[in-house]
């Protein structure tokens, strides 16, 4: 990448960071402290925990379509104040439906979206896929970080601190994208990072893109589900202090990351995608089983979490690339847009129900939702298709009469390597699936040059 992409990746994935770091920290620490909230119950702890998970789910594609109008910036400081007051009101609430109401209006402020749109319009395509990358490795960063940082910062300056930390943070955001982001000469769509509306009925038609759907919705549902009822049953088992949850997260979360790079290396490498995918897929049941047994055996509550982060993880990082393989080559940025919806519902919905199952039938009625719908991900998941491991690329096409567009698709389509061909005449790019193995992007540029 150019000093000026890298800056824009970094800066960028800063802004991402600063709103997820928050966003996780309470995680870990929110139920203990908001049953000690007015008008507080098991059902509304949960609504509480996953309600930004709803307004951020659907108003993450309207994000994206508003700043191809009214710019990235603007959005992007636009959602970040909403965050930031959203993070007040929960701050000064000492009920649990102010809480709810503040953590609505933090998921109303959803710029994921938009921030992957700008990291398109300050790259090239050729730089694309190594800035997004770098992005992702934020997120991922900022979960493990914010589960073992949670519990000392509740600590410190308690919950209400973390939720005035997530008002700084956003103000942080804010300066960043003000005066670090460079600013894009113009902003234009990318079918690669950014949802297109009139591809969103065949994208949804796609089954293999739906199994995968399905999946991140119930992978975040048993998520925020379980923090419902895991901090309680580590105090109870293991006699462990809120404050001190850190002990237990920070082994746990890096004995599943030592587990994961070697799976998705093996996955990647020997082309094992489908069978490592479903290994994961089938421990979450058995880590939801070990998780309700744990609560009366310390060790097998701490396996229980070790078998579901290292699932969690492994999950995490192939189903991006497993929807990137299915999506069709300029329905990435769509595909992935529903993607990151339904990943959001899905903690909105693991929240609601696990909130319902807790107060109607404790740590075991929640365990019973969560194995239920891990053991519908696997029915689910076996019937997928075995992964193309095909990537997607991006040739520049030049000025080309939209009857001649096809024309250069179906010479593109011959060459070797080539899975996939559109070209969008008005956006001067041909948008391929390759087998990055038999792929010679120097003849592609040259087909794409001589037409």
């Amino acid at each position: 990448m150019t000093q000026t992409e890298f800056r824009a990746a970094g800066s960028l994935s800063a802004v991402f960071s600063v709103r997820l770091l928050g966003l996780f920290m309470v995680y870990p620490v929110f139920e203990a402290y908001a049953r000690g909230l007015s008008g507080a119950s098991p059902y509304l702890i949960g609504e509480a925990l996953g309600i930004y998970g709803l307004t951020q789910g659907l108003l993450q594609i309207p994000f994206g379509l508003l700043s191809d109008r009214l710019g990235r910036k603007v959005m992007i400081v636009f959602g970040l104040i909403l965050f930031a007051a959203g993070s007040a009101v929960a701050a000064k609430s000492d009920s649990i439906g102010g809480v709810i109401v503040g953590r609505a209006l933090q998921g109303a402020g959803a710029v994921g979206s938009v921030i992957l749109a700008m990291v398109a319009d300050l790259t090239t395509e050729d730089n694309r896929t190594k800035a997004m990358a770098m992005v992702g490795l934020t997120i991922g960063a900022s979960f493990m970080i914010a589960l073992v940082a949670g519990p000392i910062a509740a600590h410190v300056i308690g919950v209400k601190g973390i939720f005035w930390l997530m008002a700084a943070l956003a103000v942080a955001g804010i300066a960043i994208t003000q005066f670090v982001v460079p600013s894009p000469r113009r902003v234009t769509l990318h079918r690669d990072a950014e949802t297109v509306p009139g591809l969103i009925g065949s994208v949804l038609r796609n089954r293999e893109l739906l199994r995968l759907d399905v999946g991140i919705f119930a992978l975040h549902a048993m998520l925020t589900a379980s923090f419902l009822v895991v901090p309680g049953l580590l105090r109870a088992t293991l006699n462990v202090s809120t404050q001190n949850d850190w002990m237990i997260y920070l082994p746990v979360l890096v004995t599943s990351v030592v587990v994961m790079a070697p799976a998705i290396i093996v996955a990647e490498k020997f082309r094992l995608m489908k069978p490592v995918f479903i290994v994961a897929v089938a421990l979450l049941p058995v880590s939801q089983v070990m998780l309700y047994r744990g609560a009366s055996d310390g060790a097998v509550l701490i396996g229980g979490l070790v078998v579901f982060f290292s699932a969690f993880n492994v999950l995490e990082a192939s189903l991006p690339s497993l929807v990137t393989k299915v999506a069709p080559p300029d329905g990435k940025g769509t595909a992935m847009g529903l993607y990151s919806s339904l990943q959001f519902l899905g903690i909105f919905a693991g929240g609601v129900i696990g909130g319902f199952a807790n107060q109607h039938g404790g740590a075991a009625g929640v365990f019973i939702v969560t194995t239920a719908l891990a053991l519908i991900w696997l029915a689910a998941a076996l019937g997928m298709a075995r992964p193309s491991y095909l990537s997607t690329r991006l040739i520049p096409v030049g000025a080309i009469e939209a009857a001649d567009a096809e024309r250069l698709a179906a010479r593109l389509r011959k060459l070797p390597g080539v899975a996939e061909a559109v070209v969008i005449a008005e956006e001067k790019l041909a948008y391929l699936k390759v087998d990055a193995k038999t792929f010679d992007a120097a003849t592609a540029q040259a087909v794409a040059g001589a037409a």
